[in-house]
């Protein structure tokens, strides 16, 4: 079974996520810290929608932040779309396509450009969930974002 269809069959299960962000030296943001949350999942035709809310705790800080986002997994054969829909569903922002890396790996096949940035995204399929990482690069830019996707019974 290919690494397409182990994600197409895990993403309606995934109910919970953790994440860590970290900023590396060249970053102007210093977002680095650590999150968690839920996610409610909406299946769609052709496509899985993760409704993500959560808080993140800032490294240093005492306060956690809330956070909420609505990444559209569009579905196909040989890869899966990642969307992400803060401007709504119409105005999505195309993140990058996620193609077969190896039988539980998918990586992004091209970078989303974003003005000077650049992200791309690596899935690690486990247990029970998904690992993907993010990485994004810019001039002010140097970031690493760790998100761990786990099925509501693990």
């Amino acid at each position: 079974m290919t690494a397409i269809i182990r994600l197409t069959q895990r993403l309606p299960s995934i109910r919970h996520l953790t994440f860590t962000s970290r900023s590396g030296t060249a970053s102007g943001v210093a977002w680095s810290g650590q999150g968690h949350g839920q996610v409610e999942v909406d299946s769609l035709a052709n496509a899985i929608r993760f409704i993500e809310r959560g808080h993140f705790l800032p490294r240093g800080q005492s306060r956690e932040v809330a956070f909420r986002n609505v990444y559209r997994w569009e579905l196909q054969p040989d890869r899966l779309t990642l969307y992400h829909e803060r401007r709504g569903p119409e105005n999505a922002v195309r993140l990058f396509d996620l193609v077969a890396d190896s039988a539980t790996t998918l990586v992004s096949d091209s970078p989303h450009l974003c003005g000077a940035d650049t992200y791309q995204g690596r899935l690690s399929l486990e247990e029970h969930g998904f690992r993907l990482e993010w990485r994004i690069e810019g001039p002010r830019k140097d970031e690493r974002l760790v998100y761990h996707y786990r099925q509501a019974s693990a």
